[in-house]
C-alpha cells in the first residue's frame, strides 16, 4: 500500500480474452455425436485460458457465418485485447471473416485436437472430423492475407503443454500491449545534460507504444514530501528496513531523508495515475531540487518493487523496457554495461541508483554514498546482485524514421567478485567472447541503457512486438 492508502496495482487490468469456438454446421445432423464432443473441447480451452489470470469473453459456439457476425459483434462490444479463435473441425473462412473485419484486436487461431493422434483403426467419420482443426487453418490464414489482417496461430491437443505455454505467451503479450496502451508515463526534471541518445520525444512513445506521457516538475513532488514527524514517514522506513539490508554505512538523517522523500512519490504516484516515472535533475550547491533528486533512489526502488518502474537520467524509453519486463513477472531493472572480464567470459552489468528488489539474490542492501558519480548530491543508495541463472535483456532502439524496436538478447549470470558501491550488478555469460558481445550488441542502435528480467523470455518479447506492430531484433551469437 502506498502513503496514502491505494495500491499501486490497483490499476492494472487483466488482459480481455474473446472467444469463439465454431465448426460447420452442415455437420450436425450428419454426426449427432460431433457436436457435443467439440462444445466440450471449447469448454475445455475456455477454462484453462482463464487459467492465465485473463478475463475471458466467451461469445459461444458457431456454426454458419450468420452466428459469426453475431460473434464478432460481441467480441468488438466487450474491447478484447486478444481473440482466440478455436477450430474444432472443419469451419469456412465465412464464418470468421466478420471478426477479421469488424474486429480491432489481434486474432489468434488455435488448432487443439482431442489427443495427441487418433485410433485410425477404431474410428469412423465422425469421430475423424474432432480431429479436423488443423484443415480450416490454411483457409483462414489466406483469407486474412487477403483482407490485410494479420493473424498467428497455435497448433497442437486440448493437453499439449507446448501448445499451451505458446497460447500463454500470447496472453501475456496481450496483456502487456494493453498496459501499454493505457499507460500514463511521469517524465520528471530535464534530459540528463549530453545524453543524446537517452533522449526521447514523448509523442513518440504515444505513437509506438501507446499511452500518455506525463510532463512533472520536480516542484510537483516538493509539495508532496511530509515532514519528518508524519505517521506516513515512521511507516515508510519500517517497509525500507523490511525490503531492504541497511548497512553501517547508511546515515541516519539520510535514511529519512530517502523515506520522506518515498512517501512524496507514492502521493505522486497516486495523484496523476502514473504506471512509470523517469526523473533526473542536476541541481546546483545543496538546494532543495538537488536534495530531492539525492534522495529518489530508496522511494523509486520501492516503487520499481511494487510494479510502478522508476528510473533515473530521464530514459523514457528504458522505463518502459522495465514495465514490459515486470508485467511478465521478470523483474526489469536498470542496467548499462560495467566492465569486460576476459578471464572469466563474462559481461559485467549494472547501474547507479533505482533496482528491482525481485531480482536480488538476496535481500537488498543499503548503502549510504558520500558522492554519487557523475551526479550531484550524496545519501542512500540500493545495492542488489542479481541471482545466477537465466536472465533477459530488454531494450528499446529508436530508429532514425522514429520507430521503435524491441531488443533481445539471453544469458546467464555467473558467479564472481561484484563491485560493493551502492549498485545492482550482475555478471552475465553470453556464451561467446564478452568483447566480441559488446561490439555485436551496440550495432544494434541499442542506447546505453536496457532492461534486465530473470529467466529466458526472448520468444515472449517477439510475441508482444508482434502485438504491437515493432520490430523485434533478437541478438545472438
Amino acid at each position: 500500500m502506498t502513503a496514502t492508502g491505494q495500491d499501486v496495482g490497483a490499476r492494472r487490468r487483466r488482459p480481455v480474452i474473446g472467444l469463439v469456438a465454431g465448426g460447420l454446421g452442415a455437420y450436425w445432423p450428419q454426426f449427432p455425436d460431433l457436436l457435443p464432443r467439440l462444445r466440450s473441447s471449447a469448454g475445455t480451452v475456455a477454462r484453462r485460458l482463464r487459467g492465465f489470470d485473463a478475463e475471458v469473453v466467451d461469445a459461444g459456439f458457431v456454426s454458419d457465418a450468420e452466428e459469426g457476425a453475431v460473434a464478432a459483434d460481441r467480441l468488438r462490444a466487450a474491447d478484447c485485447d486478444l481473440v482466440v479463435c478455436f477450430l474444432t473441425t472443419y469451419m469456412t473462412s465465412s464464418m470468421v471473416a466478420p471478426i477479421a473485419r469488424r474486429g480491432r484486436a489481434p486474432v489468434l487461431f488455435v488448432n487443439l485436437q482431442p489427443t495427441e493422434s487418433m485410433d485410425h483403426a477404431a474410428f469412423d467419420t465422425g469421430q475423424w472430423l474432432a480431429y479436423c482443426g488443423a484443415c480450416p487453418l490454411p483457409e483462414m490464414a489466406n483469407m486474412f492475407e487477403r483482407l490485410g489482417v494479420d493473424f498467428r496461430s497455435v497448433s497442437g491437443y486440448l493437453e499439449d503443454e507446448r501448445a499451451w505455454e505458446r497460447i500463454g505467451r500470447w496472453i501475456r503479450a496481450a496483456g502487456v500491449r494493453r498496459t501499454l496502451l493505457d499507460a500514463r508515463h511521469g517524465l520528471m526534471g530535464h534530459l540528463y545534460p549530453g545524453m543524446m541518445d537517452v533522449s526521447t520525444d514523448p509523442t513518440l512513445i504515444t505513437r509506438n507504444l501507446g499511452g500518455h506521457v506525463e510532463v512533472l516538475e520536480f516542484d510537483d513532488l516538493r509539495e508532496r514530501v511530509p515532514d519528518g514527524g508524519e505517521e506516513a514517514v515512521a511507516a515508510k522506513l519500517a517497509e525500507a528496513r523490511e525490503v531492504f539490508e541497511p548497512t553501517d554505512s547508511v546515515v541516519g538523517d539520510e535514511l529519512l531523508w530517502g523515506a520522506r522523500v518515498a512517501v512524496g512519490l507514492d502521493r505522486l504516484v497516486d495523484d496523476f495515475s502514473l504506471d512509470s516515472l523517469s526523473y533526473y535533475h542536476r541541481g546546483l550547491a545543496g538546494e532543495l531540487h538537488e536534495r530531492l533528486g539525492a534522495g529518489m533512489i530508496l522511494g523509486a526502488s520501492l516503487l520499481t518493487a511494487r510494479g510502478v518502474p522508476a528510473v533515473g537520467e530521464y530514459e523514457l524509453r528504458t522505463c518502459a523496457a522495465m514495465l514490459m519486463m515486470d508485467r511478465i513477472g521478470a523483474g526489469g531493472s536498470f542496467t548499462e554495461l560495467q566492465a569486460l572480464d576476459f578471464t572469466r567470459g563474462h559481461v559485467e552489468m549494472g547501474h547507479d541508483g533505482p533496482a528491482h528488489p525481485a531480482i536480488s539474490a538476496r535481500r537488498p542492501l543499503l548503502r549510504g554514498l558520500g558522492v554519487y558519480h557523475g551526479k550531484r548530491g550524496w545519501g542512500v543508495s540500493v545495492e542488489c546482485d542479481v541471482r545466477p541463472g537465466p536472465v533477459t535483456l530488454l531494450g528499446v532502439i529508436q530508429r532514425r524514421d522514429g520507430s521503435f524496436a524491441l531488443l533481445t538478447a539471453e544469458g546467464r549470470t555467473g558467479e564472481g567478485p561484484l563491485l560493493r558501491i551502492g549498485n545492482t550488478t550482475s555478471r552475465v555469460d553470453f556464451g561467446c567472447d564478452p568483447g566480441e558481445w559488446v561490439d555485436a550488441w551496440s550495432a544494434t542502435g541499442i542506447s546505453h541503457h536496457w532492461a534486465l528480467g530473470v529467466g529466458h523470455h526472448a520468444a515472449q518479447f517477439r510475441a508482444v512486438a508482434e502485438l504491437m506492430g515493432l520490430e523485434h531484433v533478437h541478438l545472438a551469437l
